[in-house]
């Protein structure tokens, strides 16, 4: 079983002194909130605290060093205190992108499939009147994932590979997700209302 060597507070503190960007911070809460919710649909709630921390520090380079995404995390998480196996995780998420640390565990290919993902669904949330994930349909979600133009930066390529990897047809994979993100949207929400980078 995995655990973490660091509090939760600790990992946002490390999280905290590479990123003050609110859209990047926003973005590791919410991969926070979804691979927790992930972690307890999938049969790995002991596991919650783990599976949460790997998706809040999942980016902690790519803010300072976007060239150097993903071969850059080591040098930040080591000396912070993380475990080698949550640095694989969490370096794992950009195989095939800018690293060649495979996806092995079931965790790991959750993170690689829905963190391209998590931003697609925030972006199509925020085309709608509510502005919220709590009324999206795998539909609309489909519908922007075949519209290339929009929400660009999410690779299409790498969320339909992600889902291959896992086994699960990607409507699946575009459903939990949804849900992971209603699981937590209004825990986001709130703490980035107060956030002060």
């Amino acid at each position: 079983m995995h655990v973490s060597n660091l509090t939760r507070e600790q990992a946002f503190e490390l999280l905290r002194k590479y990123n003050k960007d609110a859209f990047h911070i926003q973005h590791a809460l919410t991969v926070e909130g979804v691979m927790r919710w992930y972690a307890n649909e999938l049969g790995y709630g002991e596991e919650q605290e783990y599976w949460g921390q790997v998706g809040l520090l999942h980016d902690i380079d790519f803010e300072n060093w976007p060239e150097e995404h993903c071969k850059k995390a080591p040098e930040l998480l080591v000396p912070g205190g993380v475990g080698e196996d949550m640095v694989h995780a969490i370096c794992s998420h950009g195989y095939g992108i800018c690293c060649d640390v495979e996806p092995v565990e079931e965790m790991e290919k959750v993170l690689f499939a829905c963190d391209e993902l998590t931003g697609l669904i925030w972006s199509a949330s925020l085309m709608r009147p509510s502005k919220s994930v709590m009324d999206m349909e795998v539909k609309s979600v489909k519908k922007k994932f075949k519209d290339k133009k929009f929400a660009a930066g999410c690779s299409r390529e790498y969320i339909t590979l992600g889902a291959e990897r896992l086994g699960w047809e990607l409507e699946k994979l575009m459903q939990m997700t949804i849900d992971g993100m209603k699981s937590c949207e209004k825990d986001v929400y709130d703490f980035m209302a107060s956030y002060k980078a």
